[in-house]
């Protein structure tokens, strides 16, 4: 018994020494291949954007134009560019608001037995896939908005500087104003789901002190709720950002898939997703080197968007930190 103990822990100890490995290696390998699988994609992308961006160069940022069948052709990304972020900026400004909105109500204020119903709507937006909001957007927003309230805002700011241009006429079933508020009703659940888990995890006595000084809610929410869950909330809009910035087929039914740039938010438009899913299947030669030089630019767009975010969050973090 005692000669076989030593070697039993021996033994035992280099079982549990080799499993240790064998799950450090493989958790090793999980991670270096998502750098693989990125590098993979950005490698592919440049190699067929390379002829695109060989024929037209830094010209292809600042042309309107699109016309992959003219001689010799014109491919121009300012269009898809600019409806990119027009219609993200836009959702994003509705969905903020709102999401968060909705997440105080939630955590603070709604009662217990509609909180569940609630809760359970906004994830049932998350789980609605994209064809279904654009058929929903042509077939019942659009027509709502071009027959009621378009033509009010048209009507009201008809004359106004800067106004009257942004909501000029005529309207229309397919724009970018629509193509927007599409957007901001997909990527809302994305910014409430995240505002009210980072909500709950506010610890309790900090609210019960805030009220005990004799604190409202609104001043519990901003003073105490908000700061403290900052970060988890800037994470939260990013999120729906980069949802936003790819968003392809419910935004390819209702925006109206058209090159020109218009100072009207309710004349049609593109975005570079919207574009590529509407050519690609019929493109070739430089025709597809240009889409996929849009998608190029898409990922590097993103990319740029995640980043300033991180930033921004290491930057919340020290602040918080000191």
């Amino acid at each position: 018994m005692d000669a076989a103990g030593p070697y039993d822990r021996a033994k035992a100890l280099n079982a549990f020494k080799t499993g240790d490995q064998v799950f450090y290696w493989l958790t090793r390998i999980s991670a270096l291949s998502v750098l693989f699988i990125l590098g993979g994609i950005i490698v592919s992308l440049i190699a067929g954007a390379w002829p695109a961006l060989k024929e037209f160069g830094f010209s292809f940022l600042l042309t309107q134009r699109w016309a992959p069948s003219a001689d010799p052709p014109v491919l121009g990304a300012l269009g898809p560019i600019y409806g990119t972020l027009v219609t993200s900026v836009i959702a994003m400004a509705i969905a903020i608001p709102v999401g968060i909105g909705i997440a105080i109500f939630l955590t603070e204020l709604c009662p217990n037995w509609l909180r569940r119903p609630i809760g359970m709507a906004v994830e049932l937006l998350a789980g609605i896939p994209s064809i279904i909001y654009g058929m929903w957007g042509f077939f019942v927003l659009g027509p709502f908005l071009a027959n009621h309230f378009q033509p009010f805002l048209i009507s009201t700011f008809e004359g106004v500087p800067v106004l009257g241009t942004i909501f000029a006429g005529p309207p229309s079933y397919l724009s970018l104003f629509n193509a927007s508020l599409i957007l901001a009703i997909m990527v809302l659940p994305f910014i409430t789901s995240i505002s009210v888990d980072v909500f709950k995890t506010v610890p309790p006595v900090l609210k019960e002190a805030a009220y005990g000084v004799g604190c409202t809610t609104w001043e519990v929410v901003r003073n105490v709720v908000i700061p403290y869950t900052r970060v988890g909330v800037i994470g939260g809009v990013m999120l729906a950002l980069g949802r936003a910035l790819g968003e392809t087929m419910a935004v390819t039914f209702i925006i109206g898939n058209s090159f020109r740039i218009t100072g009207s938010l309710f004349g049609p438009g593109t975005t570079i997703s919207a574009a590529i899913a509407s050519e690609f299947a019929e493109s070739d030669g430089l025709h597809q080197s240009g889409l996929i030089l849009l998608g190029l630019l898409l990922f590097v767009l993103t990319f740029m968007v995640l980043s300033a975010a991180r930033l921004m969050l290491l930057r919340l973090e020290k602040k918080a930190g000191k």
